[in-house]
């Protein structure tokens, strides 16, 4: 997969007059990377796209973007920015924002290098203003400037960070949890669940300091935890977890404790028997597959922890815990 090709030809030859706008271009050289999940921006009026490659140069992204639209970005890895009319957005890991383009070109980027993963749900203006209608003095101004076609001075507006409940939305929404007959309903429900989200700002009364930093440090506790169960066997170290949700490992460490009552190894710890637990009940993996598969390679370790945890040794697990035993 190369991304060495220039698609300025190809964005210029869209913005001519009569000359009908196509994004495939721009991702022909990422293939398989690029992946319509859902919906059509001259048809339904949003479309939902996975994106996944690897940018072997500087990637130009803007070339995807149709003439007014309001693209919200899901994006969990790589980096990248979209600038224009004097704002910037910039994407890191794990963050979501959003950008609007009108008939005149954004400026944005992919860096070169990495591993880019993210997802797309692209609105066109007719639509946001159909289905939001009600809530229009609320949108965010980029938003409302654009419902209403009128200049903004600003086309971008901010990244906040992911949370876990939207890590989980967006898994969901690359294997949709209905039959295709549904699809239809289920994909607008989620992508306007999205767009009351993200585009719709919150009441003007202020956020109480002490409730905001509450519910920061339990989203950051929800981060980790999510985090940790993507992988059991090799989980990201102290210090990548905290660069993964941008904020010193020192401080995730306190926060973690102070939410769950639990270290971080400890609950890692947690995670990792209730999982083999539930592998050893499924009657599927015996004792060796059960602790491997948790990121145990020493089975008197894995038996001292189990054993620790259940009150029996994983061999004669379900059927001696203590409960059983008292029945």
């Amino acid at each position: 997969m190369s991304n060495n090709s220039n698609p300025a030809p190809a964005r210029r030859r869209a913005n001519r007059p009569g000359v009908a706008f196509s994004e495939a271009s721009a991702w022909r050289d990422v293939g398989a990377g690029w992946q319509p999940l859902f919906g059509s921006f001259r048809g339904v009026g949003y479309s939902i796209e996975w994106h996944d490659f690897l940018a072997k140069r500087e990637f130009d992204w803007a070339a995807s973007f149709h003439p007014g639209c309001v693209e919200l970005c899901l994006n969990l890895g790589g980096h990248g920015f979209v600038e224009g009319r004097g704002g910037r957005t910039e994407f890191t890991p794990n963050t979501v924002g959003f950008y609007h383009r009108t008939d005149e070109p954004l400026t944005a980027k992919r860096t070169a290098g990495e591993q880019h993963q993210f997802l797309t749900v692209e609105f066109s203006c007719p639509f946001l203003a159909r289905h939001l209608s009600e809530t229009k003095a609320m949108l965010h101004s980029v938003v409302r400037a654009a419902v209403d076609g009128c200049p903004c001075e600003h086309v971008t507006g901010t990244t906040v960070r992911l949370t876990t409940q939207q890590l989980q939305t967006i898994a969901t929404l690359r294997q949709p949890p209905v039959y295709a007959a549904a699809q239809p309903v289920w994909y607008q429900c989620k992508a306007l669940e999205l767009a009351v989200t993200f585009l719709v700002q919150a009441p003007p009364e202020e956020e109480l300091f002490c409730t905001r930093q509450q519910r920061l440090a339990q989203e950051r506790v929800e981060q980790v935890i999510f985090l940790l169960k993507q992988n059991l066997a090799t989980p990201p170290s102290l210090e990548e977890l905290g660069k993964r949700i941008g904020c010193s490992h020192f401080y995730l460490s306190r926060v973690f404790s102070a939410q769950t009552g639990q270290t971080i190894t400890q609950h890692l710890r947690q995670l990792r028997m209730d999982r083999a637990a539930e592998l050893l009940r499924s009657g599927e993996h015996n004792v060796t597959e059960a602790a491997l598969e948790v990121g145990y390679n020493s089975l008197s370790h894995f038996s001292a922890a189990f054993h620790e945890a259940f009150g029996c040794c994983p061999g004669l697990y379900p059927l001696k815990t203590p409960t059983q035993r008292r029945g």
